[in-house]
């Protein structure tokens, strides 16, 4: 167990406690899941945050997103999902295929096992509420969080498949989210089937965070594919387009990481107030900090995004 210490909003340090691994049983699975947990060293009713990392990472990345939730009063559980370089699965795992739905069901048993995850972190004990759960996620795992949204993969018949939404999930934040399959590269229709989503029954409310210069190789559109989840889901949802973002959006996956190819500490700071501010609203209905940032954006002379809401 780890100790570090994050600003807050008011500039004073807020200690933040980081438990790992912390281990689920995973029958089944191959490998037993092993998520990192963090949370603010004091407060009660802490609301989840389950957070969903993109290809290749771990539950010890996106450490910019993960220390700043915790330090402002939610408990974030990382899991580590099978794809991760940590655990060296090579491609001719049988799982592999089915990877996509392996990290899905990771999130709904990260869900199942609070109780498990409450009482291994020393003090935690007592601490959460259950009713304001949130899920997020980055690239693969935006995709992955979405699920329990409502997004649905479609089949190769173009039918919706298996409704994977969780109930218990009340809100989502999905960090450059990929778009419709219908604009997929030959190569990716072929290889990456569970990235033909429909966005129709994605109801519950979301935060999608898009950068306006992310080009995907695995696209025949330009960065306008990341609207895509805003565009064609019901309910409410908004959307954050950040100007000259990356994959990285500025470097949320870390900082000084190989992944991260527009480093922008500014950029990332607007990340974290925003999607802080975003989950207090949608958990709490407490708008006023979220409207709060939504008006310093828009009256912001040099903006480093724009934002809108449905």
């Amino acid at each position: 167990m780890s100790e570090s210490k994050t600003a807050n909003a008011q500039g004073a340090p807020t200690t933040v406690v980081s438990a790992r691994p912390v281990v689920l049983s995973a029958p089944g699975r191959g490998d037993d899941l092993q998520v990192r947990v963090s949370a603010p060293a004091t407060g009660t009713g802490l609301p989840v945050i389950v957070f969903s990392h993109g290809f290749g990472w771990s539950m010890d990345g996106y450490a910019p997103l993960a220390d700043f939730w915790a330090a402002h009063g939610f408990m974030v559980i990382q899991p580590t999902h099978l794809d991760s370089r940590t655990l060296g699965i090579p491609a001719e795992d049988p799982r592999t295929p089915r990877i996509w739905r392996l990290r899905i069901e990771d999130l709904t048993r990260v869900l199942d096992g609070l109780d498990v995850l409450e009482a291994s972190v020393p003090g935690l004990a007592g601490r959460l509420d259950r009713d304001r759960v949130a899920v997020a996620g980055h690239s693969w795992g935006a995709q992955s969080a979405s699920t329990l949204l409502g997004a649905r993969v479609l089949d190769s018949e173009g039918k919706p498949g298996e409704d994977m939404s969780d109930p218990r999930v009340k809100a989502g934040v999905l960090l450059a989210l990929t778009g419709l399959g219908d604009d997929l590269v030959p190569f990716a229709a072929e290889h990456f089937p569970f990235m033909k989503p429909s966005f129709d029954t994605m109801t519950t409310p979301a935060l999608i965070v898009a950068g306006d210069k992310d080009q995907s190789h695995l696209s025949t559109r330009g960065p306008d594919w990341f609207t895509d989840p805003y565009t064609y889901s019901p309910g409410s949802k908004s959307l954050l387009t950040l100007f000259e973002a990356e994959h990285s959006l500025g470097g949320i996956p870390g900082h000084e990481v190989a992944e991260t190819t527009d480093a922008s500490p500014a950029r990332v700071a607007l990340i974290q107030q925003l999607t802080t501010a975003y989950l207090r609203s949608a958990l709490y209905g407490e708008d006023t900090a979220w409207k709060a940032a939504a008006t310093a954006l828009e009256e912001d002379p040099n903006p480093l995004g724009t934002l809108q809401s449905k």
